[in-house]
């Protein structure tokens, strides 16, 4: 190449660099549906209106129940309210344990035969992803109830609208509180964390976000739900004597991590994703649960505290987040259906403009790929109740 044609090249760089168009991120630009459906009238023959529900029907099942119950107390309160233009309203719930040889079936029926207007679910990451590419195939709103992660969105579909904050909103409230506590040039820190959907999400997002900000642990165990397992990691991560240890995984496993940290006689300061903030939590750790620390998500309304006293004179406790997200998953698709009517694209577009929408767990409002961008803040349990510790509301 010739010297000229080099020094024109030169000359030119800063404006083809400046030309270069930034990188595309979907996660800015608002999802809309711009296809068919808008224009059909009501149904003449409808005699209830019907919203499926995609979770145990059952509230006794030990990790989903309450919500379970707290959607049946939000559908309930609607048609004692006069239900949709005096039909009643009607929860109809299918589930597998293992939603992906059964659930999914039962689900498509649910759609086509049973002809809701929306649905509410899963209740985990893992059922969610399945119920959405159901719902985007039938256009059909789906409100997530449960699951904080944050693909359940990132997948682009205009259907999809999920109410827990992701777990890229917890990352940087929990991993600010990690980096104060390794603050001391001896502070060692270590991870564990367990091998299913959402914990793998969760920890990347952590793991990333630490690693941005020069923080790697020393040690790192991923685990199955097998108490041999979470046994051994736990004497392995005691051994090493850390300051700070993070926990993520299910409500269950975390809670059972705990106390396998305690009993190899880890004094470590216990740091944990969100799911530390379920019942069921606080029940399988016991007191071992004083004082670890973990993103709260919620921010109760005015309306809180009358939710939770009818919640807990008919299931015996208070409701978790879980709960509290269900009840205002429920009610909003009832709010959504009165404004729009019997229209599958009108009750899509009536959930994306309730945008800034107040529920009983606080202000609902939606980010351009339908993700509640409520804030969080750090909470711990001090005499087995959640204690705020830093607040960001």
């Amino acid at each position: 190449m010739s010297a000229s044609a080099i020094l024109l090249i030169l000359t030119l760089l800063p404006q083809l660099l400046a030309a270069q168009q930034p990188h595309y991120d979907g996660r800015k630009k608002q999802l809309e549906y711009p296809g068919p459906g808008r224009e059909l009238g009501e149904p003449a023959d409808v005699t209830e209106v019907r919203i499926g529900y995609f979770g145990p029907g059952d509230h006794t099942h030990p990790l989903a129940g309450d919500m379970w119950l707290a959607a049946q107390m939000a559908l309930e309160e609607a048609n004692a309210e006069g239900g949709y233009r005096g039909l009643p309203f009607r929860l109809l719930a299918v589930w597998s344990e293992n939603p992906w040889e059964g659930g999914d079936r039962d689900l498509v029926r649910l759609v086509y035969n049973e002809k809701v207007w929306a649905i509410v679910g899963g209740i985990d990451g893992a059922s969610t992803h399945l119920a959405e590419q159901i719902t985007a195939k039938s256009r059909l709103a789906l409100v997530n109830p449960a699951s904080t992660d944050k693909t359940v969105s990132y997948a682009f579909v205009p259907w999809v609208f999920s109410i827990p904050p992701g777990d890229h909103i917890q990352a940087p409230v929990l991993c600010a509180a990690v980096k104060e506590a390794l603050a001391s040039p001896n502070a060692r820190f270590a991870m564990i964390s367990a091998v299913d959907h959402d914990s793998q999400l969760a920890m990347a997002e952590f793991r990333s976000l630490l690693a941005k900000q020069g923080i790697v642990p020393s040690f790192h165990v991923q685990v199955r739900s097998i108490n041999q397992e979470i046994a051994e990691a736990a004497e392995k991560i005691a051994a090493f004597n850390p300051s700070a240890i993070l926990v993520v995984a299910g409500a269950v496993d975390s809670a059972n991590l705990v106390l396998a940290l305690r009993k190899a006689g880890s004094k470590a300061t216990v740091y944990g994703s969100c799911t530390m903030g379920r019942r069921i939590f606080l029940e399988t750790a016991g007191q071992e649960a004083e004082g670890v620390i973990f993103p709260v998500l919620g921010n109760p309304s005015p309306d809180y505290n009358s939710f939770s006293k009818r919640f807990s004179s008919r299931s015996g406790h208070a409701p978790d987040f879980t709960a509290i997200y269900t009840y205002d998953a429920v009610r909003l698709v009832v709010e959504a259906i009165r404004r729009s009517g019997l229209n599958r694209a009108l009750i899509r577009d009536a959930i994306r403009d309730l945008s800034g929408w107040q529920g009983t767990s606080g202000k609902i409002e939606w980010d351009p790929v339908g993700q509640n961008v409520a804030p969080v803040w750090l909470g711990s349990y001090r005499r087995g109740k959640i204690q705020v510790l830093i607040d960001h509301r």
